[in-house]
């Protein structure tokens, strides 16, 4: 099997350094204007230095990171080729009969690559960042102004029985989830699988702990009969900690490896989990994605610097990065609405991405 030759090794690293110069200045940017949201809204409290901002600054960046790492890849990939093609190198890999596909493959492999990487190690790692970013930030703000209300909704069950939970606040101790001012509404399911109410619990205080529910200070009322007094009482519950965060929290703050699981316990519950599904598929399709963006910017960057309009077709690239932004914003969009399928709208964007840098490069290389 070939190995890659010494002309392909050095566009793969002229692009991957471009790739990082664009990485820095994107997380510069991201880390002073999330800086600079948090100041304007914790900075307000008079105990609170930069340094604690700055932490969750930090807590916070890998999260947005990753939404704009295909912007990365095409910033990176547009700023490399047109920096080799103004210095003619390109004009000399074409004159010695090298074909653009030799050193725009490579580089598109290396893009799935860190793609790959990205998936599997960066979204766990700033999704358990982003949880803790949440916690520190709730402690930051914990008794200011007085306690905000937070209602709360989590929903739990099989196939006998569900439990829906509604608290008034919420915050998490030690790895542990407390809900204040809790209220339980169990439901059995008949034959035909339609819910029929059995009980209500009110309860001062609730505990998640593995397993079970620990309330304090209850009061239970079944359908039709007086209420009983009690000060502790366990309940079974198929959540763990960070099973219950997760229904607090977005699709895009679940980590790759607990889409599934999340998933399965959602559509459990009974809830819908399409944005969880949507979620998944658009992490599958993310090698890809960067691969296809990778194409773009060499697409867009190929044309010779002496026939002129290399600028402005370097633009059009970037305008075109936008443009799908929010293309994907939108397919999303209607798949949460039911609109089009799951599928159609997490591999749509990075198809029509991926067929644009093919389509503009048959027609550059082949006319």
């Amino acid at each position: 099997m070939r190995g890659p030759s010494r002309i392909e090794r050095y566009v793969v690293a002229r692009t991957m350094s471009s790739v990082g110069v664009a990485l820095a200045v994107i997380s510069a940017v991201i880390l002073l204007v999330e800086f600079v949201d948090l100041s304007r809204d914790i900075g307000i409290r008079t105990d609170v230095g930069v340094r604690e901002i700055f932490w969750l600054t930090l807590l916070r960046a890998p999260s947005l990171v990753q939404v704009l790492l295909p912007f990365v890849f095409l910033f990176g990939g547009i700023g490399a080729f047109v920096g080799l093609n103004r210095r003619s190198e390109l004009v000399a890999m074409r004159a010695a009969g090298v074909s653009a596909w030799r050193f725009i493959l490579p580089s598109a492999v290396v893009a799935f690559g860190i793609g790959v990487l990205a998936v599997t190690v960066l979204n766990p790692v700033a999704a358990a960042l982003n949880g803790r970013y949440e916690d520190d930030r709730a402690a930051v703000m914990r008794n200011y102004l007085g306690d905000v209300p937070q209602d709360v909704w989590l929903r739990q069950g099989d196939q006998h029985t569900q439990i829906v939970i509604h608290a008034k606040a919420r915050d998490t101790v030690k790895g542990f989830v407390r809900l204040r001012g809790v209220s339980l509404f169990i439901y059995t399911k008949s034959p035909t699988g339609a819910p029929i109410f059995r009980q209500r619990i009110e309860a001062s205080e609730a505990r998640l702990m593995p397993g079970f529910w620990q309330l304090k200070d209850v009061r239970e009322a079944a359908a039709g009969q007086n209420s009983v007094h009690s000060d502790t009482l366990s309940i079974r519950s198929s959540l763990d900690a960070e099973s219950a965060m997760e229904r607090l929290a977005s699709p895009e703050a679940i980590s790759f490896w607990r889409l599934p699981t999340a998933i399965r316990l959602t559509e459990q519950a009974g809830f819908s989990a399409a944005g969880y599904r949507l979620r998944l598929l658009q992490l599958v399709a993310t090698p890809l994605l960067y691969a296809a963006m990778s194409i773009l910017a060499a697409a867009f960057s190929l044309r010779l610097a002496r026939l002129g309009g290399l600028a402005g077709l370097a633009g059009a690239g970037v305008g075109l990065g936008f443009v799908f932004f929010f293309f994907n914003q939108f397919a999303g969009a209607l798949a949460k609405g039911n609109i089009i399928p799951l599928f159609a709208a997490a591999w749509a964007p990075t198809l029509v991405a991926l067929l644009s840098g093919l389509s503009l490069l048959f027609f550059t290389e082949d006319g």
